[in-house]
């Protein structure tokens, strides 16, 4: 009996000490199969506006170094320059919006959304309109950018309110505010800090796509960097999530040094001070906000199919 007794003992152990080198070897084969970050540069576009500050201080702020990777930004003044980049291949990847991303797949431009961005676009009326809510807008003169996401925007509150408008396309960020605030034209639509800029100048604000649910603004990289350095795009979102803690535990003005430097006018600061609540991580672009854009640019005869949630999308980088 003792020598059975005996017998069990060993054997058990022995299982134990097996299994034990089993969890090792599982362990050490998953942290040497993953890859690491390959601390290769990262051309990243951005425009002037509030969705580009968590990429802005992820580099001045070192978040990025700290995850290993490297992001080089490159900025640019219009959406039209920034898709002029994307097509000649400066950019691995860009701030941008759902319609763009299908119309570059239409062109053969392989990319895929990986997060919504932080953006506020406000509709705003004239001084000289009158105009003091949304429905005033109906067949006056509105100016934007059309065919992206501006045109969208104004789309969804005009069929909100059931009236429609007219378009007037003014290239230049300058002509358009210098429209608005001589009466020119009836409305506009702006980003942050533009919008505050404009509305300290006598615009009224009419409505807000925060407030009113509307998300279509994306970042997005290329098939190539996210087959081959996928590990890099995961380090970029540790680094741009880092940034939104940094803005929620500080002051604008603690960092408008570094806005300034981005040529960030002083009214992007007062109206990051003036958020109640605090930005949130990088996040997926809701499905139905998706179809809804992909519907609305097919409509637009900006593209000629319904694409797929899955085909345009790719959210596993983003870090929980």
């Amino acid at each position: 009996m003792k020598k059975i007794v005996t017998s069990l003992l060993i054997a058990v152990t022995t299982l134990s000490l097996a299994a034990c080198g089993t969890n090792n070897k599982e362990e050490t084969t998953s942290t040497t199969s993953a890859a690491k970050v390959t601390g290769k540069t990262i051309n990243m576009g951005i425009l002037p506006a509030e969705s580009a500050i968590p990429i802005i201080l992820a580099q001045e702020k070192g978040f990025f170094k700290e995850a290993g990777t490297d992001v080089a930004i490159k900025s640019f003044a219009s959406p039209n320059d920034r898709n002029v980049a994307v097509q000649s291949k400066q950019l691995d990847g860009t701030i941008s919006d759902v319609m763009t991303e299908a119309t570059f797949k239409k062109n053969g431009i392989d990319m895929k959304i990986t997060s919504g961005i932080l953006e506020d676009f406000k509709v705003l009326a004239s001084p000289q309109s009158g105009i003091t809510e949304m429905k005033g807008l109906a067949n006056k003169k509105v100016t934007l950018v059309p065919n992206f996401i501006l045109e969208y925007i104004m789309d969804d509150f005009a069929k909100k309110d059931d009236f429609t408008y007219e378009v007037v396309n003014i290239p230049s960020f300058s002509a358009r505010s210098e429209a608005l605030l001589n009466g020119q034209v009836d409305g506009a639509v702006y980003t942050e800090p533009q919008a505050s800029m404009l509305a300290k100048q006598g615009a009224k604000i009419l409505g807000s796509s925060k407030e009113a649910g509307i998300n279509g603004g994306t970042l997005q990289f290329t098939d190539e960097i996210l087959k081959e350095r996928p590990q890099d795009i995961t380090a970029f979102y540790q680094g741009y999530n880092e940034a939104i803690d940094y803005m929620n535990q500080h002051k604008a003005s603690e960092y408008a040094d570094i806005l300034t430097k981005y040529q960030f006018p002083e009214a992007m600061s007062t109206y990051l001070d003036t958020q109640q609540k605090d930005y949130p991580h990088a996040q997926k672009v809701a499905q139905d906000q998706f179809d809804a854009i992909i519907k609305w640019a097919k409509n637009k005869k900006q593209i000629d199919e319904d694409y797929a949630y899955a085909d345009l999308t790719d959210f596993s980088h983003l870090t929980k």
